[in-house]
């Protein structure tokens, strides 16, 4: 039995590492961060480029969904990171947030009050440490380092021009007054290196003596006693541990992590939970319900020449990269790969962007991903549906926490994210076919000429999409029945138990997920502390 701490977090990825720093700020709490993966040690999560690296191996859950019955029946990888920082450690530090609207749908449409843009964007800006933008629109001084690229890669600034030839608008910046355009992303790096959160804001606070960072946890329960949350039941090393928290235990394990461990711990949809033989502790219907998640389709070309991050893939390139940046700091090994980006539209007359598209200067550069021939380099273009109809689902294989959980985005699901999928495999073909491009590209591989009819552009979205790592909303906040939290994040039902992490989003944003994330546990800090 382990006593004595104020508040226990289940979780030390994005939003867990915030949580544990703004929260143990006050001397007095004392704070408990459990986190399932290790510390962030591996070289490769803090350079850049090594992104591309850590989409599969001992840093990720090694996820697999369900087959889905709209994407060729195929069971497609599903990363999420299993190491201090979470997400922010192993993606490829793209800095989006999403529009307003975004955040006001969520206020005035999905019962969240609290949540319009106006009342949370000072929390995007206390946590941002912008380098480049300052004004209304950013912040300069937060734990998160936001960087421009040092030097993007010429095919990057091609595919910018390619963009413009088309007749999208050049935008500087993605997270100032208008989304709608091409650029080149900032990224969340600092001085050549990611900024995760374990590096922003955890890092600086592991000397507190009020706070307790455990890795290797593998959480199996929250305690719940008399209608309460007073703890969490967790193996480490080979011990069976139970800590106790006086204040709130807190979830943070993610989108996947959170509902698995609500649904272990009873609370959850009952006729699910008496199926895989857990107790009923409170039925809640909407855990595990509502996954949202973007399905990105890529396209792969081949270049004629070895302009692109490809030719680092050679040993005698590989060496002079390596040796650029530990002596200077810079070169290739500061890219993020997906340099590259532009919201755009599938249906004009929309009243914001509905596809994002991501330009990386490599081909194959993730598991997984289509490739050019071997010795070849090449550019990918993937698209997404920025806010998909489709709903998916995280379910219990068993009882037993060791065992992973059925994940089943249903991607495609819903006929019109197909229709608005296909238009973005179009315009990614449109881009490639514009001056500034074209004349650097041997050949299109995937899709191939053959690619031509609705049909074929459809079998291929189906046959080629997968995720792009943005699962959300399976803990969703509001106030309809399907509510899992309210909007101070609270689990219905129970007392001292709160979810703070991706999952409570009730709708996904038009973007990358990690700021906004991030910009929900900097909320969370602020109505934890007001409530203690």
């Amino acid at each position: 039995m382990r006593e004595g701490y104020d508040y226990i977090i289940v979780g030390g990825g994005a939003a867990g590492c915030v949580l544990a720093t703004r929260l143990s700020e006050d001397p007095s709490a004392k704070v408990l961060l459990l986190e399932a993966g290790g510390r962030d040690r591996h070289p490769l999560i803090h350079m850049p480029v090594g992104f591309a690296k850590m989409t599969s191996g001992p840093y990720t859950w090694g996820l697999v969904t369900t087959p889905q019955i709209h994407a060729d029946n195929r069971s497609l990888p599903y990363v999420q990171g299993r190491v201090l920082g979470g997400g922010s450690s192993i993606n490829a530090e793209v800095f989006t947030r999403g529009v307003p609207a975004d955040f006001d749908r969520w206020a005035f449409e999905e019962g969240c009050e609290g949540w319009s843009f106006a009342e949370i964007q000072k929390y995007f800006l206390r946590a941002e440490g912008n380098g480049s933008f300052s004004g209304a629109w950013h912040g300069t001084d937060g734990p998160l380092g936001v960087s421009d690229l040092p030097t993007p890669q010429p095919t990057t600034r091609a595919f910018v021009r390619a963009c413009q030839e088309l007749g999208l608008p050049y935008n500087p910046d993605f997270n100032g007054a208008t989304q709608e355009g091409a650029g080149i992303y900032q990224t969340t790096t600092r001085n050549g290196r990611r900024c995760s959160t374990a590096v922003g804001y955890l890092r600086p606070a592991l000397g507190r003596a009020n706070l307790t960072v455990e890795t290797g946890c593998l959480v199996h329960r929250v305690v719940i006693e008399k209608g309460r949350a007073t703890g969490v039941e967790y193996d480490r090393k080979g011990a069976r541990i139970v800590a106790r928290a006086t204040q709130e235990v807190i979830l943070a394990a993610g989108a996947i992590g959170s509902p698995k461990l609500m649904l272990l711990s009873g609370l959850g949809p009952a006729a699910h939970l008496r199926e895989t033989g857990v107790a009923v502790v409170q039925d809640l219907p909407g855990v595990g319900e509502n996954l949202q998640d973007h399905f990105g389709i890529d396209i792969v070309a081949e270049l004629t020449g070895h302009d692109s991050l490809d030719k680092y893939n050679r040993p005698h390139w590989m060496v002079w990269a390596g040796l650029q940046y530990l002596l200077f700091g810079s070169g290739p090994v500061t890219s993020n790969v997906v340099e590259g980006g532009a919201f755009w539209y599938a249906d004009r007359s929309a009243p914001m962007p509905d596809l994002q598209f991501h330009f990386l200067a490599g081909a194959g550069a993730e598991a997984g991903v289509p490739s050019v021939p071997k010795g070849s380099s090449g550019v990918t273009l993937n698209s997404y549906t920025l806010r998909p109809k489709s709903r998916g689902s995280v379910r219990l294989r068993s009882g037993t926490a060791a065992d992973q959980p059925l994940v089943d985005p249903n991607f495609l699901g819903d006929p019109d994210d197909l229709r608005v999928s296909v238009e973005g495999v179009k315009i990614s073909r449109e881009i490639f076919a514009q001056p500034s491009l074209s004349k650097i590209l041997r050949a299109v591989h995937f899709p191939d000429a053959s690619v031509q009819s609705q049909a074929d552009y459809e079998a291929y979205a189906r046959r080629y999409g997968r995720t792009s790592y943005h699962p959300t909303c399976t803990c969703k906040m509001g106030s309809d029945e399907m509510a899992v939290v309210d909007p101070q994040l609270r689990v219905r039902g129970v007392a001292g138990l709160r979810i703070c992490d991706s999952s409570v989003m009730p709708s996904l944003v038009g973007s990358n997920t990690n700021a906004a994330t991030i910009m929900i546990a900097e909320k969370a800090a602020d109505m934890i502390r007001g409530n203690r």
